[in-house]
């Protein structure tokens, strides 16, 4: 039999003790494991754990290097939205009550807050798993061949572990054999209310129905949506810009766009750029199907573009605006093997947005790669009806056929022209009006 501890006082290093207990006592006869022993089993299996859950290399992820209202420049609803996450995971953390469900893009701090809530309760020598759902799917498939049986041990140890945290919840491969091993993880821990973190970048509506019935119960689960952009790179040096990186489109409002009815424009062009503006409010109120602004460089369709984007970001409500030509370089620079993802990561990111603007769409250059990464995001985006904002320039000079018949599609798309001339034009050389010559 295993010793136990040399300087143990009551089993001096056996490892076991026997109870003194007088004949017929229910304990007379029996040999238990002494404390010390049960407290270094206790402790490999703290170990054991802990290495199964490379929670080493996330070791650093804790509470208190963590921004708790992000990175300078989010709008006040992105960064409430982080700060809400934080004080969640950390009353979770200290309470290890009910669920924690974390949802948000890519690098808005989901694993972040799961890995500092992990490392904050092994230290309190309380069995965790920290696993992605990949991951843990592979240890599952890696066991079944094993004659031992220790399937079954390695998968009602995860089913009964005292914190499961599931990252990535979503990036796996839905197989029904997975679907079914998830399934029965996650009711066995809704059914019997143990300690559940799990983070994901998808909708509730994207995850299979019994396990979103479970994530939707209230009285066992607190959800958390961030609403913040990717934190671990400046969207400049992929290109995919956030508005924190220009302050000239974050001012782009609907307050502050020129009508320019003073500049003696014909009634027509005005008219046309009343409707496009009309338009552009109703839509940032309420964004359905499709609305594309098209005219010449410097007519004002960016800004109005840039102002619903502004306007569903003030008011807590998720949007991706992006230039198009800075949008497949952001997509080529993911081949790249110092890309912190992967291009279908960052595809996935633009195709599937709850609302996607795209600036300039025809002005990039039109390799065939390139056209058909565009038209796999609208014709997905066609499809399933998302909301999207196009600017361009002219229709039919600038689109191939494939992308422009779904943008001509009247039944989900309205085209507004703007014919009037660049504002800078306008400030370059003011409109001359011809006046009567009086006789």
């Amino acid at each position: 039999m295993e010793g136990g501890d040399a300087n143990c006082p009551i089993c001096h290093g056996l490892g076991y003790i026997r109870w003194d207990v007088p004949v017929g006592h229910p304990k007379f006869g029996r040999i238990e494991i002494c404390e010390c022993r049960a407290s270094q089993s206790r402790q490999q299996v703290y170990q054991r754990l802990y290495a199964h859950s490379h929670l080493e290399q996330l070791g650093h992820l804790t509470f208190e290097n963590f921004h708790p209202r992000g990175r300078a420049g989010l709008y006040p609803q992105e960064a409430n939205s982080i700060e809400l996450a934080y004080r969640q995971a950390r009353n979770f953390a200290a309470n290890l009550q009910g669920w924690l469900f974390l949802q948000g893009g890519y690098g808005c701090g989901k694993t972040h807050l799961a890995a500092a809530i992990a490392n904050a309760v092994v230290q309190l020598h309380v069995p965790t798993l920290f696993l992605t759902v990949p991951d843990l799917l592979d240890s599952l498939r890696s066991t079944m061949s094993d004659a031992e049986g220790s399937f079954e041990e390695h998968f009602n140890e995860i089913r009964t572990i005292r914190l499961l945290i599931l990252d990535d919840f979503g990036t796996q491969n839905a197989t029904p054999w997975a679907q079914e091993k998830l399934f029965q993880i996650i009711n066995y821990r809704y059914i019997n209310r143990l300690a559940t973190v799990i983070t994901t970048n998808l909708r509730l509506d994207q995850i299979e129905g019994r396990i979103r019935s479970r994530l939707e119960d209230p009285d066992l689960v607190t959800k958390v949506v961030i609403l913040a952009p990717d934190y671990r790179r400046p969207m400049d040096e992929l290109g995919m810009h956030e508005f924190a990186m220009f302050p000239k489109l974050q001012r782009c409002t609907f307050e502050n766009f020129d009508l320019r009815k003073n500049e003696g424009l014909p009634p027509e062009f005005v008219r046309g750029l009343e409707a496009a503006f009309r338009a552009a409010r109703q839509f940032a109120e309420n964004p359905n199907g499709w609305i594309v602004f098209n005219g010449p460089s410097g007519s004002g369709k960016t800004h109005l573009a840039a102002a619903i984007h502004n306007y569903r970001r003030q008011i807590g409500q998720p949007s991706r605006f992006v230039d198009v030509g800075e949008l497949l370089n952001a997509l080529r620079a993911t081949f790249s093997p110092t890309s912190p993802e992967t291009l279908d990561e960052r595809f996935e990111d633009v195709r599937r947005a709850p609302l996607l603007i795209l600036d300039d769409l025809g002005g990039h250059s039109g390799s065939a790669w390139s056209n058909e990464k565009l038209y796999q995001i609208l014709h997905f985006r066609y499809l399933a009806e998302l909301p999207t904002v196009i600017t361009l320039g002219k229709l039919r000079e600038e689109l191939e056929p494939r992308l422009l018949t779904r943008i001509e599609d009247r039944r989900l798309c309205h085209i507004y022209p703007l014919s009037v001339p660049s504002y800078t034009a306008i400030e370059r050389e003011p409109v001359k009006t011809t006046r009567r010559r009086q006789r």
